[in-house]
């Protein structure tokens, strides 16, 4: 995805004026207006990459995996797999070239036109003859049994990454295609006009890479008037020093709030998918801070949801600068610091679900402590904490060195076995890196399980390169028999997925369905009971239970 830290918190925006407006330009360029800074508008992207920074190709290597099979045995496997495939290999018997060679024997040639060209040849074709019975029936002029169009396997996975609505068809053609960094922008995504532009020496994707710590130091003397190009400059071009010191001053502003919630590390062109969710959290928070409204009603759900309590410091800061603009906040929050804050608290209970659904309390705090049905009150007054227990003993280790990942360099971490273990740290400072993908990632090659993959957002060729680990695993894998990973993906694989259907509670219905009198009459199975496969489901709303209707008017 194209969201980032800059295009979340708007900063961006402000830093394509600063470049528009009071940027260094080369000699007899024109001015570019701000859009032209942006790698997602037509004026700004680069024109080779078109503004992803990287350009994707379909090489022979990547197309044809195993050059010891022959044509015929599917040495390119980048062609369908069904008709689709032997089709083309039909075709190419037409043509005449050798489909039971193997594939590295052939002319360098022929290679190249089987998988590059873009000629697209109308053949007669002949199903089930051999190369030379084929052969015998062009030259008889036999009638074929239909006429076949060739497409070269470069085109084809081309034409299904760029026509396909199957996401399954797309990230089959993605795997035929390599990428590569853009050899004319160079990774940073822009036409070279506006990386010609420069402040302070650098262009606007060199300045999106700075730590937004290093960015706030950058341009606070430009705010405060004290960094300039000259005397003579500024006595040329006085317009650009008041612009430059305006739009310098509303960005450290933005800057200031961002490093108060402990964000500094960030920089602008960060995607925001390889944000944690506290970060993501606090660089909304302060575009709210920032812009200044009153009489808001802001609604939040569980904002300390995974924040360390120094990050949980920073957010109440950041609620408190809200409700002092004359804003509204209502919060659901189960963390006790959070609710200590709050001015007002209504309680929710006693229990969850049937048990709940009633106000047990709405007041000031401080009158939450004579309610004797709260949970909540157990916790906030009579300091109710968990029994302590004994530590146990670890029966063995696990270590792993040279991590690399992210914000990881060269790390040595060590993991007790046998006993309950937490990972914790302040929000980005690399606990997921570190267990969720780093661990699972090692431990899972080295039981030579495969782990399923997470399906990305966003268009499949703007997603983010995925994140290369460095390390090994030095000691205690043998102890090590299976690893279940555990994660906040949304359960199943289809938008109709539930608990029953993702624990198997369901396939334990259908068959009690399918096992009734009136089905076996039916010769019903069970999956004439499932509404995820088409003899089952309502074919009118594909098994969704609900239609969407285009209101045209």
């Amino acid at each position: 995805t194209r969201s980032s830290v800059g295009s979340v918190t708007t900063l961006s925006n402000l830093l394509r004026m600063l470049y528009s407006r009071a940027g260094d330009y080369p000699k007899d360029q024109s001015i570019i207006y701000a859009e032209g800074f942006s790698p997602n508008t037509p004026e700004g992207a680069c024109p080779q990459c078109h503004g992803l920074g990287r350009v994707y190709e379909a090489t022979e290597a990547s197309m044809v995996p195993d050059d010891s099979l022959t044509i015929r045995e599917r040495a390119i496997a980048a062609w369908p797999t069904a008709w689709g495939g032997q089709n083309q290999r039909d075709i190419l018997v037409s043509l005449g070239y050798d489909v039971d060679t193997p594939w590295r024997e052939l002319p360098q040639k022929a290679r190249d036109w089987i998988l590059f060209t873009d000629e697209q040849p109308v053949v007669p074709v002949y199903p089930g003859y051999s190369p030379q019975e084929t052969q015998r029936a062009l030259k008889r002029r036999e009638s074929p049994n239909y006429m076949g169009t060739f497409t070269s396997a470069r085109r084809h996975v081309f034409h299904s990454f760029a026509n396909t609505q199957s996401a399954q068809m797309k990230k089959r053609a993605l795997q035929f295609m390599l990428s590569t960094e853009c050899p004319l922008c160079h990774g940073k995504r822009l036409r070279p006009e506006s990386l010609s532009v420069t402040f302070a020496g650098l262009d606007i994707a060199d300045l999106s890479r700075l730590p937004l710590k290093a960015l706030a130091a950058l341009l606070r003397p430009y705010a405060a008037g004290q960094a300039g190009r000259g005397a003579a400059y500024d006595a040329q071009y006085p317009e650009k020093v008041i612009v430059t010191q305006r739009i310098a001053d509303d960005l450290c502003g933005r800057l200031a709030v961002l490093l108060d919630l402990g964000l500094g590390y960030l920089t602008l062109e960060r995607s925001t998918p390889t944000l944690s969710p506290g970060e993501l959290q606090r660089l909304r928070l302060a575009t709210q801070v920032r812009s200044n409204l009153f009489g808001v009603v802001y609604v939040l759900d569980e904002p300390s949801a995974g924040l360390h309590p120094v990050d949980t410091a920073a957010l109440l800061k950041a609620l408190a600068g809200l409700r002092r603009a004359g804003n509204s906040l209502f919060v659901v929050e189960h963390e006790l610091e959070v609710i200590k804050q709050a001015d007002w608290v209504v309680d929710v209970g006693p229990g969850a679900g049937e048990q709940g659904g009633r106000i047990l309390y709405s007041g000031p705090l401080a009158g939450l402590a004579d309610v004797a049905e709260s949970q909540t009150r157990r916790y906030l007054f009579d300091n109710e904490l968990l029994a302590p227990r004994q530590s146990r003993q670890p029966s063995g280790w696990l270590r792993l060195r040279g991590i690399t990942r992210h914000n990881l360099h060269e790390l040595a971490a060590d993991f007790p076995l046998g006993v309950f273990t937490s990972v914790t740290g302040v929000s980005g400072s690399g606990k997921s890196t570190l267990v969720s993908q780093v661990l699972v990632e090692l431990v899972a090659a080295q039981l030579g399980q495969a782990l399923a993959a997470e399906e990305p957002e966003g268009e499949a060729l703007e997603q983010a390169d995925e994140a290369t680990t460095e390390g090994r695993i030095t000691e205690g894998i043998d102890q090590i028999t299976r690893l279940v990973r555990v994660d906040q993906q949304p359960i199943g694989r289809t938008p109709r997925s539930n608990m029953a259907t993702y624990t198997g509670l369901f396939d334990h219905v259908r068959k009690l369905f399918a096992a009734t009198p009136e089905a076996r009459q039916r010769r019903y199975d069970a999956g004439r009971f499932s509404f995820n496969v088409a003899k089952g489901r309502c074919e009118n709303c594909q098994g969704e239970g609900f239609v969407m209707v285009e209101l045209l008017f």
